[in-house]
């Protein structure tokens, strides 16, 4: 099925409706929730670590790899054999756009910090992000983008213009991710992507999506205990997840904003400009 938002993603296989459902299960991804806001997190420790082995192993591969057949093409060839050259260059091109796959890949792993949290304020309607650069699912990367692997993107994004959307990822083992899809205002043109929930298993990609859902619409199935920490225990969520990370001052205090009013003052006090 394709998606209304444009420009699609890979493996799209269709959209996802805001609004309460019954569908919802905060698993091991919810960290924190108390009437004003909920955090997930979309790297958990174990998948990272398990995914930064694997990227690294296949990049220290591709090593070897691509120094053998630069030798062939143009050390060894000394008959200048075209088919070898061919079947050489073509190999060496495989090389270079492995690598061009991997490193987003390996950064994201290696520079993700604590889980890289989603934030999400049900009063004001703003999601806040804090995350690696190469969470922006963007294929075709300019190059220099690679010298800055530990370059982040740290934004406040509107509720009402984010849309999500399920994608699966071309394997067999059929898992599916659910991104949130940043569209303009009123429209249905994509500016940028951002991970909410990573890889599941068939239905199981869809029980976050409706846990925020029930929560932004203020639905009485949500538990507000129901995270890693409990709801009176918010300074030890920030001591432990967002201290030292980088977020503004403005933005966590914004965590709680609890009207636009609210919120407008505190980023006039931050002498931050209104979004």
């Amino acid at each position: 099925m394709t998606s209304k938002y444009r420009p699609q993603i890979p493996g799209c296989i269709g959209d996802l409706n805001k609004g309460p459902t019954y569908l919802m299960g905060a698993d091991n991804r919810l960290l924190y929730t108390n009437d004003n806001y909920c955090v997930f997190i979309r790297k958990p420790k174990i998948e990272q670590i398990g995914h930064t082995l694997g990227y690294l192993l296949a990049f220290i591969c591709l090593i070897p790899a691509t120094v053998l057949v630069s030798l062939l093409v143009f050390v060894y060839n000394t008959s200048h054999d075209v088919k070898i050259e061919i079947v050489s260059i073509s190999a060496l091109i495989g090389c270079f756009l492995g690598f061009y796959a991997i490193l987003p890949e390996l950064y994201q792993n290696l520079f993700t910090c604590r889980g890289a949290p989603i934030i999400f304020n049900r009063k004001t309607g703003k999601v806040y992000v804090n995350e690696s650069y190469f969470y922006n699912f963007k294929f075709l990367k300019n190059p220099l983008t690679y010298l800055h692997p530990s370059k982040k993107r740290i934004k406040e994004y509107d509720w009402a213009y984010l849309q999500g959307v399920v994608v699966h990822n071309f394997s067999r083992y059929s898992r599916n991710s659910v991104i949130l899809m940043v569209c303009k205002p009123h429209t249905h043109k994509t500016i940028d992507h951002i991970l909410l929930d990573p890889l599941r298993v068939g239905v199981g990609s869809y029980l976050v999506w409706g846990w925020v859902n029930n929560f932004m619409c203020f639905d009485d199935l949500i538990d507000l205990n129901e995270g890693k920490y409990k709801t009176d225990e918010e300074l030890q969520f920030k001591k432990e997840i967002i201290e030292g990370q980088g977020w503004p001052d403005w933005m966590v205090e914004a965590f709680n904003a609890t009207t636009h009013d609210e919120l407008a003052n505190i980023k006039q006090k931050y002498n931050i400009e209104a979004s």
